[in-house]
């Protein structure tokens, strides 16, 4: 057993997909081969001062919520405590597109979704189908299976995922929320679900016991403790349902009042019974004259919808109580294992979530903090303990993050960077500029941005542009499009937008 290793790999990656010579010939005449190569895969030599992983490579555990805040951790006392306490947070780290498929297609390739082509949730540019399409032999899972560890798949897989094929390429063992005859509405339910076990579709059904959360936790404790003994590493995806707006309704176990809402476990119905809903000056925000159409043309919320809002909210605290849970259980079935020193633990979520800022009633897909801002924390080897990184991350990076732990070969070029050598030197992401990009999506409109750490410049489909200065104007209250004074900072960050816009690789984490 080992602690601290990290997991640093100098070896080339195999290179697949089109368009790879293109970007790597230029590359190799600026940098050298070595050096060309570990840009392309979003991997770092060595010479970082990480210790290989070829003799001891780490379990990796990624644990996934859907629609968590960033603001909602607060609550998740044991996730604060086991992982980012032990380890490091992540306090400006953003989701590529704010919706869960492409968010989770981001995870599964480590490119920006402008490369990876899953645009939303439904088909035909979106879902599990496109995915499948596109990168059913070539992701994550795949990569990791190849190069030794043993996968698994527990909770939500993406969108409209129906059993076909019963257990994708590259997943050792797959306990996957399966679909029926509404997949998404059996995705979110927290009760009378069925999850596909390794091909077989098994029914859950509404006793406490059945609560959904508690499932998969106890299935993932169980993985841990068949797997971590086993000198095979492991990988395992658990995401969580909690805490996005699910089924039944109404909720056959406590609390009633959790209609259209997050469903908690009976054991913590009525825990935030008086939390106050926050209310941050841009909730219901009352001048919003400078915003595009979008936001324009919403009214302000009235004080039934603000008491709708508070409702939820409490639901959804109350749905996250079993998750921080669930990741004090892994954590002592790891330690009970004599694996948690060498099992990296990633926390985060697929994208943030609305809760009155700027008039929007609930939801995501939209440019603003709310949205875009999801929680990162991890431990395990290579990450130092209680560090904060204060420096720019993105859902880009998990992937290379575990390749980089994994020592693992990735199959695409991906657009994000391993976080290990930045929880050791942050400073290694001074500068660094994000891309926020959104198609257009049912009634979404289409947006793209780039997120400095001091500014968001963003550009809609509708010709409309915004500008804010979060140094200055944290909750983005006031646009700075058109500003004289903000003149030169506009057009470099529009400059900047366009190149980001059709990025690959290198050229997405290229610094100014």
């Amino acid at each position: 057993m080992a602690s601290d290793v990290s997991g640093g790999s100098g070896r080339p990656p195999r290179l697949r997909g089109p368009g790879i010579a293109k970007k790597l010939i230029p590359l190799l005449a600026v940098f050298g081969l070595t050096a060309a190569v570990a840009l392309l895969s979003g991997l770092h030599p060595a010479a970082h001062g990480q210790t290989s992983a070829a003799a001891v490579r780490p379990n990796i555990l990624v644990v996934e919520t859907d629609d968590q805040t960033v603001e909602s951790m607060r609550v998740m006392h044991n996730v604060n405590s086991l992982i980012g306490g032990r380890g490091a947070i992540f306090k400006n780290n953003f989701t590529n597109h704010s919706l869960c498929c492409p968010s989770r297609a981001t995870f599964l390739t480590g490119q920006y979704e402008h490369n990876h082509g899953v645009i939303g949730n439904t088909p035909p540019n979106g879902g599990f189908e496109r995915f499948q399409e596109l990168h059913a032999n070539n992701n994550l899972a795949v990569w990791l299976h190849d190069a030794g560890y043993y996968t698994a798949m527990i909770g939500k897989y993406l969108a409209l995922y129906a059993n076909k094929p019963p257990v994708p390429p590259g997943w050792s063992e797959w306990q996957a929320t399966a679909a029926n005859l509404y997949p998404e509405a059996n995705a979110f339910k927290f009760y009378d679900y069925t999850i596909n076990q390794n091909g077989t579709l098994v029914h859950f059904g509404h006793d406490p016991a059945d609560y959904k959360e508690d499932v998969l936790t106890r299935k993932a404790v169980n993985f841990v403790g068949r797997r971590a003994p086993n000198a095979q590493p492991f990988f395992l995806w658990l995401t969580y349902t909690a805490p996005h707006i699910g089924g039944p309704d109404p909720n056959p176990q406590p609390p009633p009042g959790c209609k259209y809402a997050p469903k908690p476990a009976p054991r913590h119905a009525h825990a935030f019974d008086s939390e106050h809903l926050p209310k941050p000056p841009n909730f219901n925000e009352q001048d919003v004259s400078d915003k595009p159409a979008a936001i324009r043309n919403l009214p302000r919320l009235d004080a039934d919808q603000v008491s709708d809002i508070q409702r939820k909210y409490r639901c959804e605290l109350e749905s996250l109580l079993s998750v921080d849970e669930g990741v004090k259980k892994l954590v002592e079935a790891l330690a009970a294992a004599g694996e948690l020193n060498n099992t990296l633990i990633i926390y985060t979520s697929d994208n943030g979530f609305f809760h009155g800022e700027h008039r929007v009633f609930q939801g995501k897909q939209r440019v603003y903090e709310e949205s875009v801002q999801v929680p990162l924390q991890m431990r395990g080897p290579g990450i130092p303990h209680g560090e904060t990184v204060s420096g720019l991350s993105i859902n880009a990076d998990l992937a290379p993050t575990v390749v980089d732990a994994a020592n693992a070969d990735p199959g695409l070029v991906m657009d994000g960077r391993s976080l290990i050598p930045v929880a050791q030197d942050p400073s290694l992401v001074q500068g660094r500029r994000l891309l926020i990009e959104q198609p257009s999506f049912k009634e979404q409109p289409r947006f793209s941005a780039v997120r400095t750490g001091r500014y968001t410049y963003a550009e809609h489909g509708s010709g409309e542009r915004e500008l804010y200065d979060l140094q200055r104007d944290p909750f983005e209250l006031q646009n700075r499009d058109g500003d004289p004074s903000y003149a030169t900072v506009e057009a470099q960050l529009a400059a900047s937008l366009h190149d980001l816009q059709n990025c690959a690789g290198f050229s997405c984490r290229a610094q100014p």
